[in-house]
């Protein structure tokens, strides 16, 4: 017990929100991607009026709806962790961060939680039509949902759009669509949607296969793997497109992130990707002469090429942001963590300044202690600070993780090339490693998409919101015996909500869907199902 209290209340509560959000993903992409997938295949039903489709359509709405109602157990405690765990954090930013969190509640999971019940009880109680639209309007708040908390968390990556007041202490949002419409946002938005999308396709993909390996409703799982590959394959190439244009955004906005997604620590013009490499343990510090890999492979100057638009752009390494001096985009010359530390305290006197000028009614005083503070307000967060080394998140994690995470879409591109090679070339019902392969590969795309979370997170650290406040100074004052206390409460609660979830679809799955057709019946081919 020594050793679990000898953390700080700060990481524990990072531990909490992190359990937490880890368990919500797990529940979340599958349910926004079997809302795309159900919802074509019943486009199918309708237009065909095949009853096969109905059928189907049916089944996946099942295994949505398992999930959908943990999702939704996860996200609330999830959201209320922002109050309890996190109160600074919600005092000094949640003008704005709760903002589209409020809309997600009343328009986005409204329209989703309104719609669900036609989607699950409106066969045969209203028209084709009006159930079609039910379950493609369970598809669009799904997809809202993801987009509104997604703002807010891109926010916390790109703060824009607001103006920090020295009387309440609190960030107020003064442009909503530049908050809305940062590039970072929508980046991040596609990217997770895309994610999510490939999250449903390999799960269909995969249990399609399972069927085909029992030799049990071989007409379903063909169907169901047909749709199911195509939004795959596209998905996993958007994915790719998605990802250059956040990884450019991360470039332009987080640089110490991208530093250390590469485990760049001198910077350098024509910068290569690193494809594959392993860091070396030893190295400790951004500025001894360790090198940082025992070995890797590069990709020559893609980097600058990615993150900059230019095969010649300098990319700036761990060291140069630290030490600062070399030129940024704009032409102007980076600022040392020194320099922006001792901006940062002078930005945090100003507003205690401000504070007693105001209380004592010397106004000329405060107003000329508020411009010091706004001229300073960007540095703010590094007032917080004490050594450069802060600013470095984790770089094995966010290395290896995003290195993963890219190695695994890679995989799934050419998994849905073969299945679809299969589907239409030859016969999936007689490529039984295929099936095995397809089956084993349902848990990928779930520790790529936990990954990637990973890497934006931990990448971003010890930001709460970037440069302006770090994690430390977000946390609220609970006692770290409390805090292990809710986070053993929430561990045991989750893994037994997860080990319901799969029980209940493993159970679900094994009963197999409704079926008009006898088992002996003949199977569409390949070319035709």
């Amino acid at each position: 017990m020594d050793i679990l209290l000898s953390l700080s209340s700060v990481n524990w509560s990072r531990g909490q929100f992190a359990l937490t959000a880890g368990y919500h993903w797990i529940f979340i992409p599958l349910t926004i991607g079997l809302a795309l997938i159900m919802a074509i295949m019943e486009s199918i039903y309708v237009k065909t009026g095949d009853e096969k489709w109905k059928n189907i359509t049916k089944f996946w709405q099942k295994l949505f709806g398992i999930n959908f109602a943990i999702g939704i157990a996860t996200g609330i405690i999830l959201e209320f962790q922002f109050g309890t765990n996190w109160s600074n954090y919600s005092w000094f930013v949640g003008d704005i961060f709760g903002a589209p969190l409020a809309i997600e509640g009343i328009v986005a999971f409204f329209l989703e939680a309104t719609f669900v019940s036609v989607m699950f009880f409106g066969w045969n109680r209203v028209s084709k039509g009006v159930h079609l639209m039910s379950t493609w309007l369970v598809f669009v708040g799904a997809v809202l949902s993801a987009f509104w908390i997604l703002v807010a968390n891109a926010w916390m990556q790109f703060p824009i759009g607001m103006q920090f007041n020295p009387d309440t202490v609190r960030n107020e949002m003064v442009d909503f669509w530049a908050v809305v419409l940062s590039p970072v946002a929508y980046n991040k938005f596609l990217h997770t949607v895309f994610a999510s999308f490939a999250v449903g396709a390999s799960f269909v993909v995969g249990v399609s296969c399972w069927y085909l390996l029992k030799k049990r409703h071989t007409d379903f799982a063909l169907k169901s793997i047909k749709i199911a590959s195509f939004i795959g394959l596209a998905t996993f190439i958007m994915l790719a497109v998605t990802g250059d244009g956040s990884a450019y955004q991360v470039s332009q906005k987080q640089p110490m992130k991208l530093a250390a997604m590469e485990g760049l620590y001198e910077g350098t013009e024509g910068a290569g990707l690193v494809a594959i490499g392993m860091l070396n343990p030893a190295k400790k510090a951004f500025n001894d002469e360790v090198d940082p890999y025992i070995f890797k492979l590069e990709i020559p100057k893609l980097l600058s090429l990615l993150g900059y638009r230019d095969l010649n752009a300098f990319v700036p390494g761990i060291r140069d942001i630290i030490e600062g001096g070399y030129t940024l985009q704009d032409g102007t010359t980076a600022l040392s963590f020194e320099e922006r530390q001792a901006r940062g305290k002078i930005a945090i006197q100003a507003l205690a300044d401000y504070q007693v000028a105001k209380q004592e009614g010397r106004d000329a005083d405060a107003a000329n202690y508020e411009t010091i503070l706004q001229d300073n307000y960007a540095h703010f967060g590094y007032g917080y600070l004490e050594t450069g080394e802060d600013l470095i998140p984790h770089v094995p994690i966010t290395f290896y993780s995003f290195h993963l995470m890219v190695i695994i879409g890679m995989y799934f591109i050419l998994f849905f090339v073969v299945v679809l090679y299969y589907l239409y070339k030859k016969d999936m019902r007689d490529t039984k490693w295929l099936q095995y392969v397809a089956l084993w590969s349902i848990p990928l795309t779930y520790i790529a998409g936990q990954l990637g979370w990973v890497v934006a997170e931990m990448g971003r650290q010890p930001w709460t919101i970037q440069d302006i406040l770090p994690v430390h100074i977000s946390a609220s004052a609970v006692s770290t015996g409390h805090i292990i206390t809710t986070f053993t409460m929430f561990a045991v609660l989750f893994t037994a909500l997860l080990a319901a979830n799969i029980t209940i679809m493993v159970k679900q799955i094994k009963k197999g869907p409704d079926t008009i057709e006898p088992e002996s019946a003949a199977v569409l081919a390949p070319e035709t199902a």
